[in-house]
């Protein structure tokens, strides 16, 4: 049921002709790869921009990284199965895009809301040699898809920019207030920020992040 990433995604060329800073869009439950690509054209122009359409189409539209379920025994529960096959697919996608584009292997950034900052997290945390900066938009901390054991060395060299609306009707402000303390006791460089929206990116959020990536870059 996993299609190959490399066929399902749209880009934004760097202003550099080469060794340009990527930056990986990873779209939320239900949506595609359109709908981040939204914010393309008010980053800084020297990023290469990749947006990726996550591998399992919905009904009538959309597509997910993984299947949400529902049922009375487990409630509402995330297939784990398939998050670590969507991680996987993602790691292999980067270096597809190193390959493919004239990108800076070292300077990788990923960019997820919702669903797509949960990957974003355990693709970081996973495969960290691939990765320097995560944007993790509206999401949580789930260790049941991260590698076993966690290795703190593995990770000095990342920096993660964390957000969320403190009035989230989709994913609790609770969980995500948890991803800062969680990256603490790893030593991992992080800034989260809190917003009063729902389940959403405000303006001062994408400011704010903006700023954040440029600075990295």
């Amino acid at each position: 049921m996993n299609r190959d990433l490399s066929l399902e995604h749209i880009i934004r060329k760097s202003s550099l002709k080469e060794n340009a800073p990527l930056l990986i869009l990873l779209h939320g439950y239900g949506s595609d790869e359109n709908d981040l690509f939204s914010f393309a054209n008010e980053l800084p122009e020297e990023l290469f921009i990749i947006s990726v359409k996550a591998p399992y189409p919905m009904q009538p539209h959309g597509n997910a990284w993984y299947a949400i379920n529902f049922d009375a025994e487990k409630g509402k529960w995330s297939d784990n199965e398939q998050a670590i096959l969507s991680r996987d697919l993602i790691a292999k996608f980067i270096d597809e895009a190193i390959e493919t584009y004239p990108v800076n292997k070292d300077s990788v950034s990923l960019l997820g809301f919702s669903q797509g900052c949960i990957l974003s997290y355990t693709v970081a945390l996973t495969y960290p040699e691939k990765i320097k900066n995560i944007v993790a938009l509206s999401g949580y901390v789930n260790p049941d898809i991260f590698p076993k054991p966690i290795q703190k060395e593995d990770y000095a060299h990342l920096d993660f920019y964390c957000s969320h609306g403190s009035v989230d009707q989709v994913i609790p402000v609770d969980w995500a207030r948890q991803n800062a303390p969680y990256l603490s006791k790893l030593n991992i460089k992080h800034k989260y920020s809190e917003f009063p929206v729902g389940h959403g990116v405000a303006p001062q959020n994408f400011y704010e992040l903006k700023e954040w990536l440029s600075a990295r870059i």
